[in-house]
């Protein structure tokens, strides 16, 4: 079982899918974050609070902190969770705004921690194309580490409420019978709502 997983997971944590040749656009190359700064969520099922370290992932850091200052967690679901694996969310509740990131590639920081239970990780399309998505470790994924997934911090409280969100559609489409990402990306929530409306999501992101 942990064969198959480690190697289908570059696809299992695809994020939204834009070239690896893309170049991050100059407006939004501008965010510093703090060496360390913690995110609070306000999730559907309770507070989680993330502890980001800059030294782990500078330009994932920099990125996470500028999207959660500018609301785009704001509604966001869940779509995403694997029970003994993780819980992935990023793609935007209004789709105007997941077009404005789709292309905003980051070049890879390489991996220095570990993704081990609660850590915090970009997602990825391949090499060179993390841009909103994220997951959260709920079981030592070490397998990862090797695969371009750096983690940029952990959660410090509320992993218990992590492992409650709710799993029922396991893996998306077209592996699994879960949301589509192409159709969260074109609309949003409106999309999630109507066919999966038991996704539990992020009420509001912020920096503490």
């Amino acid at each position: 079982m942990r064969n198959l997983i480690a190697i289908s997971a570059a696809l299992l944590l695809a994020g939204c899918s834009g070239s690896s040749q893309q170049p991050q656009s100059q407006s939004q190359a501008q965010a510093h974050a703090p060496d360390l700064y913690k995110v609070n969520l306000d999730t559907s099922k309770g507070a989680v609070v993330i502890e980001v370290h800059r030294d782990w992932a500078p330009m994932g850091a920099d990125r996470f902190y500028e999207l959660v200052k500018s609301g785009y967690y704001d509604g966001v679901r869940f779509f995403r969770v694997l029970p003994g694996f993780m819980a992935q969310f990023g793609i935007a509740a209004d789709p105007k705004l997941t077009a404005k990131w789709k292309d905003a590639n980051l070049q890879d920081d390489p991996a220095k921690q570990s993704n081990t239970r609660g850590m915090v990780t970009f997602a990825t399309a391949g090499p060179n194309t993390r841009t909103t998505q994220m997951f959260i470790n709920t079981a030592n994924n070490t397998f990862l580490d090797s695969q371009g997934f750096s983690p940029i911090g952990q959660v410090v409280s509320g992993i218990e409420v992590v492992d409650k969100f709710y799993n029922g559609y396991g893996e998306g489409a077209p592996r699994g019978r879960g949301p589509d990402q192409p159709q969260i990306e074109q609309q949003g929530n409106a999309y999630l709502e109507k066919d999966f409306p038991q996704l539990d999501y992020i009420n509001k992101a912020t920096v503490q």
